[in-house]
């Protein structure tokens, strides 16, 4: 399989061998920029930012990622404006991320949109396949969520500490567990209490 078909095949849903020198290069392009922003001390800002927009396909106004991030292209990953994610985030960005403005991922979040089929003589050839994963805006993940292959989550959704998303998620709702579910809708009581039974008191 030439690179173009294989280039093709990583983006259409399709089983496939990851192989190719050209492919492994770019790869390994991405590897070296990511050791690069990894290794970026805390007070080095701007070059942390530059290094950002140059693994991400698109890195919007206000993005700020805690290292160490992982990533297996980078280049299929786009953020809205706004993003934060806490240290530890992973990528398995074999086909394209979509992460819209003002989400925030706790720490050692797994996006994850690539994976190997069940059959065991594929997966002793490496094949694999890729669905894209889209989060929708204003989402919050709590750390450890882990994201499958073709999931969709709703804006302003809230996924909890630890959930594995199997399956989309709709807007505006809290959702946790492994497999992740709905466990309820957003709803005006929690405009009026951020945790448990505690108040907000600022505007």
């Amino acid at each position: 399989m030439g690179y173009k078909e294989t280039l093709e095949r990583m983006h259409s849903g399709k089983v496939f061998y990851f192989e190719g020198e050209e492919l492994m290069a770019q790869q390994a392009a991405c590897l070296d920029t990511l050791y690069d922003f990894n290794h970026t001390r805390p007070s080095e800002g701007e070059k942390r930012a530059e290094l950002m927009k140059k693994v991400l396909a698109e890195a919007g106004e206000g993005c700020y990622i805690e290292p160490p991030l992982h990533a297996n292209w980078g280049i299929h990953t786009h953020f809205g404006d706004h993003v934060y994610a806490n240290f530890g985030l992973t990528l398995v960005d074999d086909t394209d991320i979509y992460v819209g403005s003002y989400v925030m991922m706790g720490p050692n979040v797994v996006l994850a949109p690539a994976g190997p089929p069940v059959c065991p003589e594929l997966r002793r050839k490496q094949a694999q396949f890729n669905l894209p994963v889209h989060i929708g805006e204003n989402v919050w993940l709590g750390a450890g969520v882990i994201v499958l292959p073709g999931v969709t989550i709703g804006e302003n959704s809230v996924i909890g500490a630890g959930s594995v998303v199997t399956k989309d998620i709709p807007a505006n709702v809290v959702a946790v567990g492994n497999p992740c579910r709905v466990l309820r809708e957003i709803t005006d009581r929690d405009r009026e209490y951020y945790y448990k039974n505690r108040k907000i008191d600022i505007d």
